[in-house]
This record gives C-alpha cells, structure tokens and sequence, in this order.
C-alpha cells in the first residue's frame, strides 16, 4: 500500500477513512507488516454508519481509535485516542470492531500489533426537504 490516504463515502453521508502508512502507529515495537482490513479499505467503510442524531445535528469530525489486532486478525481491544463526540467515538469503534484484518508480521510470523485508525466523518451538501427527502443544496 502506498502513502496515499483512501477515500470512502456512505449512500447519505461522506465518511473518510484516512489510512495510510503515515498515520498507522504501533505501540512499543517494530513490525515488518501491519495489519490491514482483509477484505480492503472499503470492507471498514460498510461497518461505518453515522449516525442518524449526529447527521441532523451536523456533527462532524475526525475519530481516532487505537485498536490492537492478535495474531488471528481479530480486533480484541479499542480506545478512543481523539474524540469528537460519543455518537460519532461509538460508530467509530463499532465499524472497526467489526472489521476482520490480516494480522501484523514479524520476522515472518503473524503478531499481535496495535494500529491508529483516524476516521473522519463528514457530512455532504444534502439537506432534507419537508418529506425528509434529502436533496442537494
């Protein structure tokens, strides 16, 4: 994967899931690979889902949540290392925990590591008409 953030966005909402190899972190050693989404960056999009309150109320922001990955792939801890509000934290945990990775590698043997995720959630120009049809403005 090269250094160039990837961009995602959702049917009503644009959420950006920024990760590139500039913004992973791993906590207290070196690994040869870092742990990625299995099935690629927009596997992680279809578990984002902004939230309904959070949209009307135009809440937007960037969510940084650590996340440690096993040796299977499976995320098995999350902390919110950069909050913008609880709504958007907890859709941000959630889409994570619910993505399957390829574990980190090590001296060619798969390790437990610990991966920055930022998600930035932001809104599109749709305003909703009377009949709660969303339009473009």
């Amino acid at each position: 994967m090269n250094n160039l953030s990837k961009v995602f966005s959702t049917i009503s909402a644009t959420v950006i899931i920024l990760l590139s190899l500039g913004n992973l972190a791993i906590a207290q050693e070196t690994v040869d690979k870092m742990p990625m989404p299995k099935a690629g960056m927009s596997a992680l999009a279809k578990n984002i889902v902004y939230p309904e309150s959070a949209r009307k109320e135009g809440i937007e922001g960037k969510v940084f949540i650590v996340a440690t990955v096993d040796a299977d792939g499976k995320v098995i801890n999350t902390e919110i290392k950069k909050s913008v509000n609880s709504e958007l934290d907890a859709a941000a945990v959630k889409a994570v925990e619910m993505t399957a990775f390829t574990p980190a590698e090590k001296n060619g043997k798969k390790v437990k590591a610990t991966v920055t995720i930022p998600i930035q959630f932001k809104l599109d120009n749709c305003k909703e008409d009377k009949n709660g049809t969303e339009k473009k403005s």
